[in-house]
């Protein structure tokens, strides 16, 4: 990946209505869209693959992304007689990348048959949006999913216990007590029954309860500890303690998080729960976008950097770009990707005019930097017996009592073509104020799950005392990063998108890159005119879910 360019010839035309770079899922959306509409886009992305930090690699590929994006060098200066040139940076989003490999002959042997993706643990729900703009651009023709096949809530002793979210799984569930049962029932009642729009019959939750801390609501519901846990974290999926947040989620926002979950369950008649996963990786959904903006005539270069931007001398106004290869692009707009900024050594000398044109690119000044801590485990068995794809929740204070944030755990197996058989690959996230905070959560995770081989210099009390159990899993491959969270920013001609992330669904993604389009395109819809395209998918026996609206 660090190979020189390639002699490109060059590209005809040398104007279009919108350049886009980067290959990640609001960008991929972005240009299947504009392109739907008629815009003339170029597509370009300096990696030499589609997803930039959506992507899903081999894990050599994957080594060298980590370590080559965790540096900020300056790109090479340029001169410009026309315009005024104004070079860029590629900026940080990963830090504290440790990459292990415990027993590399194997590793070497099967290197190139994982998909390992970027932005794990992410997995997509039946009713998410990002599988309804699939439905309504056509790009569900591209990839293909497979279900999640169980959901369960852990803690630090080792225990998992399923997620009860259905009335079968309800009565089936031994862990449950029969009260337990019973309260869980009618509070699932009572949010189907508010979730009916029609019928005026039924009873809903009052207005008063929907203004108020989701966790008092379900207080007042007299649900114990155990069934709050399991609804705040294993279904609405929360991140934060919310005993002890300092914004606490109300409850029409819970109510909305399970919505879309319950309406997820048997949207598709071959999908088993909630939560699907795209085979051969998170990689899929931007590239499935990226062949249908392709279709309606999206120019596509990959392995092209951007080097500057072009700016009229007089006005200050956006222009275009220089690419790597020496050749200047005009566009009216311009969305870029968020590892892209403009240096502060090219800042001092331009007018205030010029600033606000950049002024999505200029860094600020931020106190504090949310961030995402993430892992990623090969791993020799499962961490559930007969379960091949899974996912796991430790909530806040689960695994020792400093945990701020919730940590998810995704298992996934060889039927999704992401690793060998008998193997599986283990994503693991939480949120983190700082790296060493979020290492030291998903260290105590993993420890819960696996054997893992963690240097002395990392290990925590809850990591020594948790590792007693000989049927764990064996590990083989870990690596450990952080990613700073940075949201897309409109500004004007020139606009960046969102980095992935902490949740697990792509909702906030696709409502991030929707808001983006609007802003870009005016009121103008997505995929107005978008018709069912014919399935491209081969006839073969696939058990995959079939994506029908």
């Amino acid at each position: 990946m660090t190979d020189p360019l390639p002699p490109y010839p060059p590209l005809d035309p040398t104007t279009y209505d919108l350049i886009i770079v980067g290959t990640g899922v609001p960008s991929s959306i972005l240009a299947a869209a504009a392109s739907s509409s008629g815009n003339s886009v170029l597509h370009l992305d300096p990696n030499a693959f589609y997803g930039s930090h959506f992507a899903s690699l081999s894990l050599p590929d994957l080594s060298s992304f980590l370590h080559s994006n965790s540096l900020s060098p300056l790109l090479p200066q340029s001169e410009c007689h026309d315009f005024l040139s104004v070079n860029l940076v590629n900026r940080s989003l990963y830090a504290s990348v440790e990459i292990s490999a415990f027993e590399p002959d194997i590793l070497e042997e099967h290197s190139r048959r994982f998909n390992v993706d970027l932005c794990g643990p992410r997995a997509v729900f039946c009713a998410d949006e990002s599988i309804n703009l699939m439905l309504k651009s056509g790009s569900n023709n591209y990839v293909e999913f497979k279900s999640v096949d169980a959901s369960f809530v852990g803690d630090s002793s080792g225990e998992v216990r399923s997620v009860p979210d259905s009335r079968a799984a309800i009565f089936k569930d031994k862990s449950l007590a029969l009260l337990e049962k019973s309260q869980l029932m009618k509070f699932f009642k009572l949010v189907q029954a508010h979730l009916a729009e029609h019928d005026e019959a039924t009873v809903k939750i009052r207005e008063e309860d929907m203004e108020s801390p989701f966790v008092e609501f379900l207080s007042k519901m007299c649900l114990p500890p155990k069934i709050k846990s399991i609804i705040l974290y294993g279904i609405a999926m929360l991140d934060y303690d919310q005993d002890n947040a300092e914004t606490l989620l109300k409850t029409n926002e819970g109510i909305d998080r399970l919505a879309l979950y319950i309406t997820s369950i048997g949207r598709f008649s071959n999908a088993l729960g909630a939560l699907m996963y795209p085979i051969y990786g998170q990689g899929e959904l931007p590239q499935a976008f990226c062949r249908r903006a392709a279709v309606k005539g999206c120019i596509y270069v990959l392995r092209m950097t951007v080097t500057a931007l072009l700016l009229d001398k007089e006005t200050g106004g956006y222009k275009g770009v220089r690419l790597a290869s020496g050749q200047e692009i005009f566009s009216q707009k311009l969305v870029l990707d968020p590892c892209i900024s403009v240096g502060l050594e090219s800042l001092s000398s331009l007018t205030d005019q010029q600033k606000e044109t950049l002024r999505v690119l200029v860094p600020k000044a931020i106190s504090k930097k949310e961030k995402i801590a993430r892992g990623i485990c090969i791993i020799r068995g499962s961490v559930k017996a007969d379960i091949s794809n899974a996912l796991v929740v430790y909530p806040p204070k689960s695994l020792f009592p400093e945990q701020l944030t919730a940590v998810r755990v995704l298992q996934l197996g060889s039927g999704l073509a992401v690793c060998p058989p008998d193997m599986h690959v283990l994503y693991l996230s939480t949120l983190c104020d700082d790296d060493d905070q979020g290492k030291t959560a998903l260290l105590s995770a993993m420890s819960t799950l696996i054997r893992p081989q963690v240097p002395e210099n990392l290990q925590t009390d809850s990591v020594a005392e948790n590792d007693n159990t000989e049927a764990k899993p064996v590990v083989l491959w870990r690596a450990l990063y952080v990613q700073e969270l940075v949201k897309g920013e409109f500004g004007g001609s020139i606009s960046t998108t969102s980095s992935p992330d902490g949740n697990l669904s792509y909702n906030e993604t696709v409502e991030s890159a929707v808001k983006l389009y609007e802003q870009l395109m005016g009121s103008e819809e997505l995929f107005k005119e978008e018709t069912p395209q014919e399935n491209t998918k081969e006839d073969n026996d696939s058990d995959g879910v079939e994506l029908e609206d």
